[in-house]
This record gives structure tokens, sequence and C-alpha cells, in this order.
């Protein structure tokens, strides 16, 4: 069985969907500290053809609080602003009716932190593409490793949930060797996403931003092609 761990971003780009696609259970690490200016609560749309940075409000955020404990600011009206900015972007892609619902239930869910969004944000798109991941919280089920090192406790969390191969982001090369996840009996491998050249507004395409942009451009069976092409290395 193969894990993979990773903080809860809001909207992901692509790969972090490859990640998911590419495991049996993943596991949403938002029992670690809030990292500002990252992409916890942070995102790139396309807007009038040009990348946009967008990010959700917070309250007291702070890399002195862990992500599950800070809170989204729903009564920001940068909230509210961001839903309309969305919406006036990609109104004319082609794929906007079915998406945008998916996009606003989120924005109108019950979370009241910047994890609970985020992890909301990403199980609706996976809903969305029928991905038939598991899904777990390191708060809620994997509490007694918190306090580990780094990457004993990701070898902890994939033993106890019965695997044998943890798969992390390709970033994760320069913190984790494969030599120290096989002396602890697990296979380690790195996701090297694949990003497309897809239609957008214009000719020339703009790689790397959020998820949604990705969903108003193509229809699922597309997503679901795009999100076989990984290397696991």
């Amino acid at each position: 069985m193969k894990v993979a761990i990773m903080q809860p971003y809001i909207f992901p780009y692509l790969g972090y969907f490859q990640l998911i696609k590419s495991v049996d259970v993943f596991v949403f690490y938002d029992d670690v500290n809030f990292i500002k200016r990252g992409w916890v609560n942070r995102n790139k749309i396309l807007v009038n053809n040009k990348e946009k940075l967008i990010s959700f409000p917070c309250i007291a955020a702070s890399q002195n609080k862990l992500i599950n404990e800070v809170t989204v600011d729903l009564n920001d009206k940068q909230y509210v602003k961001l839903l309309q900015t969305i919406k006036q972007a990609y109104v004319k892609a082609p794929y906007y009716s079915q998406v945008y619902p998916v996009i606003e239930e989120v924005f109108f869910s019950s979370a009241t932190t910047i994890a609970e969004l985020a992890i909301i944000s990403i199980k609706a798109i996976t809903a969305y593409l029928n991905l038939d991941t598991i899904f777990y919280n390191s708060s809620a089920s994997f509490s007694s490793s918190k306090g580990v090192d780094k990457a004993d406790r990701l070898i902890t969390i994939t033993k106890q949930l019965g695997a044998d191969t943890y798969i992390n982001a390709i970033g994760g090369t320069e913190i984790y060797t494969k030599d120290y996840f096989k002396e602890n009996k697990v296979s380690l491998y790195f996701l090297e996403p694949e990003l497309f050249n897809y239609k957008q507004f214009n000719e020339e395409c703009i790689k790397g931003l959020s998820i949604i942009d990705i969903l108003m451009f193509n229809d699922k069976e597309q997503v679901n092609e795009m999100l076989k092409n990984y290397d696991l290395v």
C-alpha cells in the first residue's frame, strides 16, 4: 500500500492531485506549523490572461501556530471578493458551468480554520474527478506521533497505516533520503509532476496555476489523464 502525507493547500495545483492519485491513502498534515507566504492559504489563477496571486484572509496567522489553529476570516471583504474574482475571471471558460458550483460550495462551507477550508477544497475536487483515495487528518488520526522528528513521523504514520511505500512531493529530495527510509523498512519515492500545455483564453499557456484553472478549461476525462502523467524517482 502507498501513502502520501502533505500539508493541506487551498485549491492546489495539478501536481498535488497527481500525488493524491498516486497513492491509496493520503494524510493531510494539518498539525504542523503554518508557513506565512506559503501555499496553505494562497494560490494563483488566470486573470485577464495573466497570472494573479490570490490569498484567503486569515486572523492572526503566525508561523508559531499550527495550520489547524489558524482561523480563516470569513467576514473579511476580501473573502467575498475572492469568489467574485474567480467568477469574473472564468465566466467565459468552457467548463465554468460545471466547475463554478463546486468552488462556490467550498466558499460557503462550514469551515472555520484554513486547514478545514483547504481540506474541503481538495476533497471537493477529488469528488468532482471521482478519485477514490482514502483521506486522513494527521491531527485526528496520528496525534500520538506528534513531536517525533520529521522523517520518523512520516515513517511512523506510514507503518501505522500498514503501508510499505511512502511517496513525497519532489521538493522532499532535499530533506529525506531513501536509505534512511529503507533502514526503517519503508520504500521512499518522490513524485515529479508533469505539467501540460492546454488551451486557455490566450494562445500561450501559463502553467502551474491552481487546479481551478485546469478544471475550467478541460473536461473531467482530460484532467484525469493529466493526473496519470508523472514520474516516481
